[in-house]
């Protein structure tokens, strides 16, 4: 399980910034998927790059989750660094907010992104069986197994 960190000495200068496992095929896959939808909003560091200047935020947690450092020195931990890099893209804030309000939501999250993190090289494979190769187009492949799934299902 990942530590949630609230807050850091050494909050980025100018906006805020993803720090993420560069070394990740998935969590890659993911941030190029995020960087087009926030655009130029929040800088992202792998980090490999950034770690070490983040004293107060052990590395060992950086390896277990992502984190959005906000200007204010505020932190965001696995989901929530998501949820919060998309607050910042202006495309949506529920996710945001769901995660603050509802218990139940945080917790599910949580553990969803704890098995997501232990097994990354497996949820890389099923990302591109599902969504291709390509983070910059991806492919609905996953709806054509499900309906593959379903026209069996209902054959049978």
């Amino acid at each position: 399980m990942f530590t949630k960190i609230k807050k850091t000495d050494f909050p980025p200068k100018e906006k805020p910034i993803l720090v993420w496992d560069g070394e990740c095929g998935f969590c890659k896959f993911w941030v190029i998927r995020l960087q087009k939808r926030t655009k130029d909003k929040i800088d992202f560091k792998t980090f490999q790059e950034v770690g070490g200047l983040l004293k107060d935020i052990p590395l060992k947690e950086f390896k277990k989750a992502s984190r959005l450092i906000e200007t204010d020195g505020h932190v965001f931990n696995g989901p929530d660094s998501l949820y919060r890099s998309l607050y910042h893209s202006a495309s949506t804030s529920q996710w945001h907010r769901w995660y603050h309000k509802y218990l139940w939501f945080e917790k599910l999250n949580d553990h969803a992104y704890n098995t997501i993190a232990k097994n990354r090289p497996t949820m890389f494979t099923l990302t591109k069986i599902c969504f291709g190769k390509d983070p910059n187009r991806l492919k609905p492949y996953w709806a054509i197994y499900l309906l593959i799934i379903i026209g069996f299902s209902y054959l049978s």
